[in-house]
């Protein structure tokens, strides 16, 4: 027989705990809740219980705070994208603000951190340059109607998000407010289409469906791409498609699509074809132009992407003498971005067409001190490397969520750059690896960038300056 969840009643919730969680305390515990904001006083169901702390989620809010505001999203509460939809912008940067500097000084063990005030973005809506939908046959519904479901008669044709921790739920989306009108347009047409035509909608479980994803990417230039993903090819079914979607949205620079046979969504691997246009479109970053094609990672805020690479270029402090490393380059737009003021750019990614785009890139704008090797960062990264390409003055990384390998955190500190540039889009792992690097670097400017307004994610860029440098200096 299950143990019965613990509840707690009337949890006040008094202050901000980080990841989009607030928290209360009862009986000696601090208790995390997801879901709520300080201020508001809650009922909730344990999902955790230790002795010391607590981690549940909202059954019901008894009182809501005073600093709450109405969420402007039809789907907030389920879509789960902009979970901060009901805090005023202002209140969302100083919580972030105050994760900045609790998490450095309690994973980084800075007792003053010197955290700059947290850069806002100018457009707390319309502001994602890509977005990805799921077509399914497993639409999520809500608990009124679900009873009114019968039994095996779930209704499909569902397009937009997985609903969180429901694998296998597709969210319905109407409106998304991450993007432009464009993307609803795009998004409901082609629903309406597919449903009218009786074309198949995918089932994880299954591995069934004939539609998969949908990728729509637009650029602040104005060019628009879009990627349909198929579970399969069905000749006649996708050039039918192809041609509504080209006839009642006529704004696409490029239409592509891919044949995805795998269990997981991924396409990196796969062959993207296109159907229409040229087959990537322009973005603009400062001066610089950038190629992006359908499997291209790049920065998915453009305005403030700007924000953030002024920042490292800023940090960098370049005067035209100077090797840069850009470690996990991507394709090449950091590196890119401080091109004018370097001597050479070195990039390396692990992902082939990332650096095909890094040169496709460089050569775009005329850059010929710049070059990009394809490799994992730490293999590629040896003392031969270095011996080639010449030692760096300035080594930017901008790895993933999961941070620095400790090898390669080894690595820099032996060739002992005059200057770190780290940026990252998790502080946690950030501050863990700036702990590491303290020995022989001072961190002397740390800085908050907010890229997704409503959500609780941050990016934060850090300088390091080698300690022998500035005694030097």
């Amino acid at each position: 027989m299950k143990r019965k969840k613990p509840r707690i009643n009337d949890l006040e919730l008094v202050a901000y705990a980080a990841e989009g969680k607030s928290l209360g305390r009862h009986e000696g515990k601090v208790i995390f809740v997801e879901g709520a904001v300080p201020g508001d006083v809650v009922d909730v169901q344990l999902s955790k219980n230790k002795k010391d702390w607590g981690e549940g989620k909202v059954l019901s809010i008894k009182k809501f705070s005073s600093e709450r505001v109405e969420p402007f999203c039809r789907h907030f509460g389920v879509c789960g994208g902009c979970k901060w939809q009901m805090l005023p912008y202002q209140q969302q940067l100083q919580y972030k603000q105050q994760e900045a500097l609790e998490t450095f000084r309690r994973i980084g063990k800075i007792e003053e951190p010197p955290v700059l005030p947290i850069l806002g973005a100018p457009d707390i809506i319309y502001y994602r340059n890509k977005l990805e939908f799921t077509f399914s046959d497993r639409r999520y519904l809500n608990p009124g109607e679900l009873k009114l479901l019968e039994e095996d008669n779930w209704p499909g044709g569902a397009l937009g998000y997985h609903v969180p921790r429901l694998f296998d739920k597709v969210l319905n989306i109407s409106e998304c407010w991450l993007m432009d009108d464009v993307n609803n347009r795009i998004r409901n047409t082609i629903r309406e289409y597919s449903i009218a035509e009786g074309l198949s909608f995918y089932n994880i479980k299954e591995h069934t469906g004939l539609l998969r994803n949908l990728v729509i990417r637009y650029a602040s230039t104005g060019e628009l791409l879009l990627n349909v993903i198929f579970g399969f090819d069905a000749e006649l079914e996708r050039k039918k498609l192809c041609d509504f979607i080209l006839e009642k949205v006529p704004a696409i620079d490029t239409l592509a699509y891919t044949i995805n046979p795998k269990w997981n969504d991924t396409i990196y691997d796969l062959e993207v074809h296109t159907v229409y246009g040229k087959g990537f479109i322009t973005e603009k970053l400062g001066k610089y132009l950038f190629k992006i094609s359908p499997k291209s990672f790049f920065q998915t805020n453009s305005r403030q992407a700007s924000t953030l690479y002024d920042v490292v270029k800023s940090f960098a402090g370049l005067t035209g003498k100077e090797t840069v490393y850009d470690l996990y380059c991507g394709t090449g737009s950091i590196g890119i971005y401080l091109s004018d003021g370097a001597k050479s750019i070195i990039g390396v990614d692990t992902v082939e067409d990332a650096i095909k785009d890094a040169y496709e890139n460089a050569a775009m704008n005329n850059i010929e001190h710049a070059s990009f090797f394809c490799g994992d960062v730490i293999d590629v990264c040896n003392d031969d490397f270095f011996n080639r390409h010449g030692k760096p003055d300035i080594v930017i990384v901008d790895p993933p969520r999961a941070g620095l390998h400790p090898k390669l955190i080894s690595k820099i500190q032996e060739i002992a750059p005059g200057r770190i540039i780290y940026v990252s889009c998790n502080v946690a792992t950030q501050a863990r690896d700036l702990a590491s690097l303290k020995e022989n670097y001072n961190i002397t400017q740390l800085q908050p960038v907010d890229m997704f307004p409503h959500t609780h994610h941050l990016e934060c860029v850090a300088l390091l300056q080698k300690i022998t440098d500035i005694n030097n200096s």
